[in-house]
C-alpha cells in the first residue's frame, strides 16, 4: 500500500500526551497536562443523570440547547455588559479546540496570513495549516510575557486576515491588560482584521484583575470570535463542551462548518450546564478565588525551593525558572524531571517556533492540596 503525503509532516504526539505518558510510566506526580483533580460539582453531576434518565439523549439543535445557549447570553451580560443574541450570536462545540479549528477554517483561505504570539497553544498552527493559512508568530518574553504591539503592527500585511490572542494566557499564566485589549482593537479595526480571542480560563484571574474579555469592548466584538471552555470552569475537561460567541453574519458562516465537523455536542451535558448556570451561578464567580488559594499554596510549599516562580496572574498554571538548578534544555530537564525527581511538567519552549534558550518550565496547581505538597516536597530537595 502505498504511503499518503502528511497534510501535517512535522506534528507529532503532543507535548502533553507524551509526558502524562511519561509520568504513568514512572509513577511520577503529574503537574504536566492542564487537567484538574477536584471533583466536578455535585449538581452538575446529578443534573447530567437526570437529564440522560429523563431521555435527553438525542441529537440537540446544531447550535446547542436552546436553555443552554440562553444561559450563556445571561452568562455573557452579567461579566462583560455585553447583549448577545442566544439564537443567533451563541453555537455550544464540542469543546474549545473544536470552536477554535472552526473559527479558523471559516476565516481562513489559502495565503492568509494569521499573527499569533509565542508561547502558543499548540492547536493553533494546525489549524491554519490545514486551511491554507500561514502563521506569523510573534515572540513574546519573560517575565512579563507582554505583545508589544508596534511589533503586531510592523507584522500586518495585505495578506493578513486575522490575530489569535488567549487571555488568561496558557501557558505563561499572565493577561492582557485594559491598554492591551484597546491597543488589540484599534490594530483590528484600522486594518479591518478579525479576531479570535481563546478565554478558556476568562473566571480564573487573581489578585483582583479585572475579568476583561473581547466580550468587554463592543467594537472589537463586533469582529471577534470569543471561544469559552465549560471544562475549565466546571472541572469537567473530559465532557469537551464550550462555545463560541460571535456576531450573526459570523455566527451564521461559523456554523457552516461547525455542521460538518461535530454536528453537536453531548446532549445531558449541555442540559446539565444550563441548569447549573442558572441555579448555582456562584461556583463561577468564587472560581478565581478558589484557583488564587491554590496557586498561593503551592508557592508557599515552593518556598524553599531552588526554583524562582514567576507571577501567575490567572490560568492554573504557574512557571518556574530551574536555571539555579540544571543548565540542561527544559525538554531534557523535564524528563530527568519525571523519571529522577518524580514530578512531571511541561518545557516552556515547545510552545515557541523558535525554541529560546530559556530555563522555564510549567506547572498545573489544578490538584489537590496533598498532591502538590507532595510535588513541592520532591521539587525543594532539587
Amino acid at each position: 500500500m502505498s504511503m499518503i503525503n502528511s497534510k501535517l509532516p512535522h506534528v507529532g504526539t503532543t507535548i502533553f500526551s507524551t509526558m502524562s505518558a511519561l509520568a504513568a510510566k514512572h509513577g511520577a506526580l503529574n503537574l504536566s497536562q492542564g487537567f484538574p483533580d477536584f471533583a466536578t460539582p455535585a449538581r452538575l453531576l446529578q443534573q447530567l443523570n437526570h437529564h440522560a434518565l429523563a431521555g435527553q439523549n438525542q441529537y440537540p439543535p446544531m447550535s446547542g440547547v436552546a436553555d443552554l445557549r440562553s444561559e450563556i447570553a445571561k452568562l455573557v451580560a452579567r461579566c462583560y455588559q455585553r447583549e448577545v443574541c442566544p439564537e443567533q450570536e451563541i453555537t455550544v462545540t464540542s469543546g474549545a479546540t473544536e470552536a477554535l479549528f472552526v473559527a479558523i477554517h471559516t476565516l481562513i483561505q489559502a495565503g492568509d496570513e494569521v499573527i499569533m504570539f509565542d508561547p502558543a497553544y499548540d492547536s493553533y498552527e494546525p489549524a491554519i495549516a490545514l486551511a491554507g493559512g500561514r502563521c506569523k508568530r510573534l515572540a513574546l518574553s519573560p517575565p512579563d510575557y507582554r505583545p508589544d504591539w508596534q511589533q503586531v503592527a510592523d507584522a500586518i500585511t495585505d495578506k493578513t486576515r486575522c490575530i489569535i490572542v488567549n487571555s488568561p494566557h496558557n501557558p505563561t499564566a499572565t493577561l492582557l491588560s485594559k491598554q492591551d485589549w484597546l491597543q488589540l482593537e484599534k490594530l483590528v479595526l484600522e486594518n479591518e482584521l478579525f479576531l479570535i480571542s481563546d478565554e478558556v480560563y476568562e473566571h480564573i484571574v487573581f489578585d483582583d484583575h479585572a475579568r476583561l474579555s473581547a466580550n468587554s469592548f463592543p467594537d472589537l466584538a463586533s469582529r471577534s470570535f470569543v471561544i469559552s471552555s465549560f471544562g475549565k470552569t466546571f472541572h469537567c475537561t473530559g465532557w469537551k463542551t464550550g462555545y463560541c460567541v460571535a456576531p450573526k453574519a459570523l455566527s451564521r458562516e461559523f456554523r457552516k462548518i461547525h455542521q460538518f465537523v461535530t454536528f453537536t455536542s453531548f446532549t445531558p451535558a449541555q442540559h446539565a450546564l444550563a441548569d447549573m448556570l442558572a441555579e448555582e451561578p456562584e461556583h463561577i464567580d468564587q472560581l478565581g478565588a478558589f484557583y488564587q488559594q491554590q496557586r498561593d499554596y503551592f508557592a508557599s510549599e515552593m518556598a524553599a525551593s531552588r526554583f524562582t516562580l514567576l507571577p501567575s496572574t490567572g490560568t492554573y498554571f504557574i512557571l518556574g525558572d530551574f536555571s539555579a538548578i540544571s543548565d540542561m534544555a527544559d525538554t531534557q530537564f523535564c524528563e530527568w524531571l519525571t523519571e529522577t525527581a518524580g514530578v512531571a511538567a511541561i518545557p516552556l519552549s515547545v510552545f515557541y517556533e523558535t525554541p529560546p534558550d530559556s530555563k522555564i518550565i510549567r506547572f498545573c496547581f489544578a490538584k489537590q492540596h496533598s498532591t502538590l505538597q507532595a510535588a513541592a516536597k520532591k521539587l525543594c530537595l532539587l
